[in-house]
Parts: C-alpha cells; structure tokens; sequence
C-alpha cells in the first residue's frame, strides 16, 4: 500500500507537483491514538536495479528490506514497522552494470552530523508557533516602499562557543537576535544551511536540500529561531542554491548510478571551476523537487524568502553567455516565482546576478523573470574599485559612482557588500581602503554612508558593521576584540546610527526604486572628488540632502544648491568626533539664501569635512 497515486506522478514527472515532500522521504506513520506505527519509505531512483533500505531498525543490513517499484516512472516505496523518529538510514541502490551505491535520502528532513552521512527519520510536526500575528500580517507588508538592511551572517563563524563549536540554532535566540535589533537591521540573510558535508563550501555545495544542517541543532531548533525573529520584528532569508550540487559520493550526483537531477551531457553538468555539478533545471522531476523544497522552508520554517545563489549559471550554461540561454532552467525561475509569490505574496525572491540580462525583477507577465529584487553587482563592483583608489587619483574615475544611477531604476536592487568582497585575498572592507589608519576608517564611513543612502535596499556582510581589519575566516569567529578599540567601537556606532536615520527618514527608502525618488545636486564635481544628491520621499516636501567629500580636503564655506527655501540642519556626519573622526560638523541651522546654484533656486553654505558623508534636512 502506498499514500502516491497516478496524479501525483503526473504531476512530479511534469514538474508541477508543488509539495513533493509530502510523498518522498522517509514519513512516521500514526495509529488513530497518535502512536507511531512505522516509517514509508519513498525514493526517485529510475535508473535502478534495485534498491534497499538500511538503518539502525534492520542492523543495517541492505537485504532485510528491499523496496517495491511503485511505477514505471522509477519511483520505489516500502513501510518499515519498526523504524522509529530519530533512526538513521540510507539508501542502498544496484545498478544494472552492477555497483552498489550507498546514498543519503535527497528528501530527508534530518541528517547525521557531518562526517556521517546518514539521514535521519524525523516528524517534523508538532512545534508550536508563536509568531501568528506577524505571519497573519506579513501579506501587508509589501517591501519595495520599507526599509530593508539585511545582515549577512554564516552562522558557523559569528561567534562560537569558548570551546571554538558552534552554537545552536536555539541558543543564537539569545545573541544574534538582540544584537540584530540593537544595530538596527531588519533582515537576516542566512548563508546556505541545507545539510553539506565540508565547512569550508560554507553551504554552497549541498546533500540535503530538505535537511536544516545538523550542525546547530534538529530542525525544531531552526523553527524557534526563525519564530523568535519573528516576534522582534525581524525577517528571514534563506541563501538557496538551487543550480549546483555537491559531487560526493553519498549525495544525489549521479544518484542511481546515471545522471538524474543533473545534466546527462558532461559539458553542461561539470562545472569545473567550483568542482560541483549543474542540476538539469529543465527537467520536471528536479523542478518538482526544487519549487517543492522552497514552498517546504516557507511552509514548516515560516522563512520570509530566498537569496538564490549564482543565477548567472542558471540563465546561461555555465554562466556563460556564448553558450546561449538556458530555456528549461529560466522557465524553472519562473515557475518558481509564480508558487513562491502564490504561497506569499510579498516573499523577497533576490537574485544574485552578475549578467546584464534584461527585466530580472519584473513581473512574468511583462516578460520577466518574476524576481522581486537583484544584486547590484555592477554598483558593488565600480563603488569598491572607487573607494580602493588614492583619494588623488579618484578624480579620473568619478564615474564609478555616477554611472550607477544610469541604471539604478531598471531593476529593484539590492546593494550587496557580501561576503563575497571579503575573502580570498580581496581584504576586508577596511582593509581595501587607502590611506593611513585614520583614513582607512574616514574612507570607510564615507562607504558605510553612501550604501545606505544610495537608492536601493541594503546588505552588510557580518563584521563589515564594525570593520574587521582582516578578512573573513570561516574557521573561526569574528573578532569581537576589536570593539575594545576606539575605533572600530566607532565604526560600529556610525553603522548603527545610520540604520536608524534611515527608519527615521522615509526619503531614504520609500523611493528607493523610483526615479522620482533621486537627483543629483552636482554629479560633475570630479576636480574636488565632491558628490551631492536629493533623496525624496512620496511626499516631495519630505526630502534630505546627502554630500560626500571623498578626499581628505576640508571645504569650510563650501555653497550647495538646495530644492526649497528654509532652515537646514546636520542629520548625520561621519566626521564626527564619536563615530572617530575629526569633529568638523555642521553644528548650526543654516538659513538658505535666495541665490540660485546647481541649477536649483535656493543654496546654503555648509562646512564639508575630510573623507566624509553628510546629511542634511529641511527643518520645520
């Protein structure tokens, strides 16, 4: 007896089947008393022989339990009546040419702590949610006109026990929550927690799509951070990578001993550059298997939406462009976005994407993708090649910074200094600045500054809040010593403060992918390294004025062309002397003059600080 039947394979096969889990996977069976009766087994092995079952209910041996083939399809099924929750198992499956391949479950909900790679079962229902409220109120929440500072955060490296483990996903409740609250960010990004065997893939190379990683704890554990963050207000993303997997052994490369979730033709599947292999996205077995494992997270893990990892490597083969367009994996994006945005309507589907592809975040019906945002990797890119010049030669690349709002608007991006900027020799963020170490920091605020007030939503690698001086490692935990040092305590202080003028001043995201919402004071400016630029709010009359000062030159009557006539005042200056600078601010009101300058009607005179951004603001 099985729970599948001919719609469900109609549908797995076609790539429509959105709750894939619920027939996969190892699933305890109850009496009408609530007692488990068993465990049914079910698996996708097409291209098998034969497949068993073995695990702690059989002494681990493969014979006692072999598994019925179900349909012609390749699908395989049997009920164990003595595999209990918490039973490890695997997959035995022969192949006609006669291996014998030992594979985790592709559907299981639990695995075995690395270096094990055994599944695990596990009943997944039963904990019980205290976040009603927030999820009964998230459809209203539509973010393109809210703040948005996400948190990057690999959870193995934040911070880690004394011993150097790492904690669990109950006990980051404690730590990581209240620090995200206290600094002001409203998202947290979670770097890919699927089970993977190696650390170091930092979960980029996965074995178990359906299984939170064993390393922080059972899923439940996952359940109650995701709940708490909840409750503060805080959102979750999931770092999802579904183009590419881990080649080991125990996981679904080759899982029956052929191609079946990856490509069959070897210069579309092997990706070489990453040693993983490229899943076959245009096949309607993996596209079941992927759209049902997104729909798995928001459903029992209540996660608000998903980063999806290299989607230039899913548009074209290889990522590479003269390959042409992948047609099976980009109707894969889009069947995505339909059941995601279904399930939530106003879910964060962010792409990371490096190529030029047109309409990314617009609406599949107006011939999009159907993501709502992107990162702006060409913004992360040109504003860091900028920042790492000599403040003397920055004049002859102005551009790096102007260019960007060419194209500001054409997508909904997120400005992303990730985790990707921080390794592998690239330094940390203000490690990349020039200078000596006072400048590295002024240079470095200045940075801080400009991505938050730059049109589009923002993310921050963890430890770029507080300038880590050296890159990240993966291995160990951030250094939380350097906030002992004045500087660096400052840093951290000027992040936070900026998080805050931001919820503070709806002209700094309600806009943020308008066009209407930005423009520029002076973009010409480049003898004096000098930028300045209007953000709007919805309400016109709500506006600030932001100046960057991008060489260590002082300007102490420096005119500025300003939209309306009134009082202005200093929101925020870099330059102050508690986020570590030089306390050379604007401590007055400034009355605007009726003399026109930079095309607008009125003008102040303000005190431009070294290496520095300002804010200013209309006062009543």
């Amino acid at each position: 007896m099985t729970n599948l039947n001919k719609e469900d394979l109609y549908f797995f096969n076609q790539g429509k089947l959105i709750d894939a889990y619920r027939i996969f996977g190892a699933h305890l069976e109850f009496d009408s008393l609530g007692v488990s009766t068993g465990t049914r087994f079910t698996v996708w092995a097409p291209h098998a022989k034969e497949v068993n079952v073995l695990g702690e209910f059989n002494d681990y041996q493969a014979w006692v339990h072999n598994l019925e083939k179900i349909d012609e399809t390749g699908v395989w099924s049997i009920f164990i009546k003595d595999a209990k929750e918490w039973n490890m198992y695997k997959y035995e499956i022969k192949t006609f040419d006669g291996r014998t391949l030992f594979k985790s479950d592709p559907y299981a909900f639990f695995s075995s702590n690395r270096p094990e790679t055994l599944s695990k079962i596990y009943n997944l229902e039963g904990y019980k949610w205290q976040d009603k409220d927030y999820m009964k109120n998230r459809h209203l929440d539509s973010p393109y006109d809210k703040q948005m500072s996400i948190y990057e955060v690999h959870l193995s490296s934040w911070m880690t026990k004394p011993d150097g483990t790492f904690h669990k996903y109950n006990e980051l409740v404690d730590i990581l929550i209240p620090y995200l609250v206290d600094k002001g960010f409203t998202h947290v990004e979670l770097m890919p927690i699927i089970e993977h065997p190696l650390d170091q893939s930092w979960g980029y190379q996965g074995t178990g799509y359906y299984s939170a990683t064993s390393r922080y704890g059972v899923p439940k554990d996952l359940m109650y951070f995701v709940d708490q963050c909840h409750q503060a207000n805080i959102k979750v993303i999931l770092d999802w990578v579904p183009g590419h997997i881990c080649k080991d052994d125990h996981g679904l490369y080759m899982f029956d001993g052929e191609p079946l979730y990856e490509y069959s033709e070897e210069w579309k599947r092997e990706n070489v550059v990453w040693g993983t292999a490229n899943l076959d996205l245009g096949k309607g077995e993996v596209q079941s298997f992927l759209i049902s494992n997104a729909l798995y997270w928001m459903k029992y893990f209540h996660i608000d939406g998903f980063r999806i990892d290299a989607v230039s490597n899913i548009i074209y083969f290889l990522g590479d462009s003269s390959h042409g367009k992948n047609e099976g994996a980009i109707d894969f994006l889009r069947k995505l976005s339909i059941q995601v945005f279904k399930e939530h309507n106003n879910a964060l589907l962010i792409a990371e994407d490096s190529t030029a592809f047109p309409k990314v975040t617009h609406p599949i019906e107006h011939g999009g993708l159907g993501f709502n945002y992107k990162w702006n990797m060409g913004w992360m890119n040109d504003t860091l090649e900028y920042f790492e010049k000599d403040s003397v030669y920055r004049k002859y690349h102005h551009d790096n910074i102007t260019f960007g709002l060419q194209y500001a608007f054409t997508e909904n991006y997120v400005l992303p200094l990730s985790h990707d900027e921080v390794v592998h020799g690239k330094h940390s963020l203000v490690d990349k600045m020039p200078g000596d170490y006072w400048q590295k920091f002024a240079n470095y605020r200045a940075l801080m500054g400009l991505l938050f007030t730059h049109p589009g939503k923002t993310l921050l690698f963890m430890g770029g809040e507080f300038a880590q001086m050296h890159e990240w490692k993966d291995h160990t935990e951030l250094d939380w010593n350097l906030l002992e040092y004045p500087m660096h305590a400052s840093a951290a202080r000027f992040v936070m403060d900026m998080n805050l003028v931001v919820k503070a001043e709806p002209a700094l995201y309600e806009l943020d992918h308008k066009i209407e919402g930005f423009k520029w004071i002076d973009a010409k400016n480049s003898d004096y390294s000098i930028f300045s630029f209007v953000r709007f709010a919805k309400d016109t009359n709500d506006f600030v004025i932001v100046i960057l000062n991008l060489t260590p030159m002082v300007h102490n009557n420096f005119k500025l062309g300003v939209p309306q006539s009134g009082k202005y005042y200093e929101v925020i200056n870099s330059d102050k002397q508690v986020y570590g600078g030089s306390d050379l601010f604007n401590g007055n009101d400034i009355l605007s003059e009726n003399i026109e300058c930079n095309g607008l009607p009125q003008s102040i005179n303000i005190k431009l600080s070294p290496l520095s951004i300002t804010i200013m603001k209309r006062g009543d």
